[in-house]
């Protein structure tokens, strides 16, 4: 099976650029078997199954687009791919650079305090390696950085103050991730108030932004993104699998993190580990029972991962239907709310 078995026609003017005015007032489709019901993320409770946990994931998005100059004045900007603590003197890390040819193995570039070498040549390819001289990544994010809008918000003036808390779900609380688990976006403490919620954390990664440039889906991969949850989040959603509760997930980052744990059968442990899980049609799911998702790019595998929850059918019946009713797409979008097709 091919990307093209993932696509959909949008008008471009239907990518959202900004968020609306309240996070609760996104449009929220809710999918059932007969009809589509057309309703407001605020009135997620409504549609709930009873008895649900609802699982969340509470990384946050780091502004960790920044510019580097070399000691030739020239600029380059950086990426980096997985922000952490613990990224000073000595460390490691990898890093998405624009302009990426251009740049040398030993060049050193500098960004307040910050102070980097380049390792590696790396050929062709975007993402380059880099030892810390002296200084701080995360600190120099903080500093220096850039909230990491993805490239289809297009505004001519590029980010603006608000995004540093719009692109940031209300319940984040452990830096991390370069893209905002988006799902999260619409739900605000009033919502949140009425939910039975746990947290997890995956740190999401450039991955998100990776086309699926493969003849066969099963190919796709996006990279090792890190996953951490702790003793009383495993505990209480376990305990919600074995009583045969509905488990709900806010957003792709927290199927992909709970059927990585899950896999094979295995009880949710305490983690602090990886995933690359791409999950295509033919996935057993193992814990996910309902997904709250924002509508996703054609030919991507945060699509992919929603069709093969739902039915690849009914998601795309259901992305026709988005698109007559003038729903908003992508990050700052509305979203869906759908059962899974077990």
């Amino acid at each position: 099976m091919g990307p093209e078995a993932f696509d959909y026609e949008l008008p471009h003017d239907r990518i959202a650029q900004h968020p609306l005015a309240a996070r609760g007032d996104a449009r929220m489709m809710v999918v059932r078997p007969d009809a589509a019901i057309h309703t407001h993320a605020r009135e997620l409770i409504g549609h709930l199954p009873g008895d649900a946990l609802v699982v969340v994931n509470a990384s946050s998005v780091v502004p960790a687009r920044m510019d580097a100059r070399r000691a030739d004045g020239r600029s380059f900007e950086l990426l980096w791919c997985a922000p952490a603590a613990g990224q000073g003197e000595g460390a490691v890390a990898q890093a998405w650079v624009r302009g990426s040819k251009r740049l040398r193995a030993g060049d050193v570039l500098q960004v307040g305090e910050l102070a980097l070498r380049c390792t590696d040549d790396g050929g062709d390819g975007r993402e380059r390696a880099f030892v810390v001289l002296a200084g701080d990544i995360l600190a120099a994010c903080r500093a220096h950085g850039r909230v990491p809008l993805p490239p289809y918000i297009a505004r001519p003036e590029g980010p603006s103050p608000d995004d540093a808390s719009r692109y940031q779900t209300v319940y984040a609380d452990r830096d991390g991730s370069i893209a905002a688990p988006t799902a999260g976006l619409h739900l605000d403490a009033a919502v949140l108030a009425t939910l039975d919620v746990v947290r997890l954390h995956l740190h999401v990664g450039p991955g998100t932004f990776l086309p699926m440039d493969v003849t066969d889906v099963r190919e796709h991969r996006v990279g090792a993104e890190r996953v951490e949850i702790d003793a009383d989040a495993a505990t209480r959603i376990e305990a919600a699998r074995r009583a045969g509760r509905p488990v709900v997930a806010v957003g792709t980052t927290v199927v992909r993190a709970l059927e990585t744990l899950a896999h094979g059968g295995r009880p949710i442990e305490p983690t602090h580990g990886h995933t690359e899980l791409v999950i295509v049609p033919g996935h057993r799911f193992e814990v996910v029972t309902h997904l709250l998702t924002n509508f996703h790019l054609p030919r991507s595998s945060l699509l992919m991962l929603v069709c093969a929850f739902a039915g690849t059918e009914r998601v795309l019946a259901a992305y026709r239907e988005a698109v007559a009713e003038g729903y908003r797409f992508y990050s700052y979008g509305d979203c869906m709310f759908v059962a899974g097709a077990r």
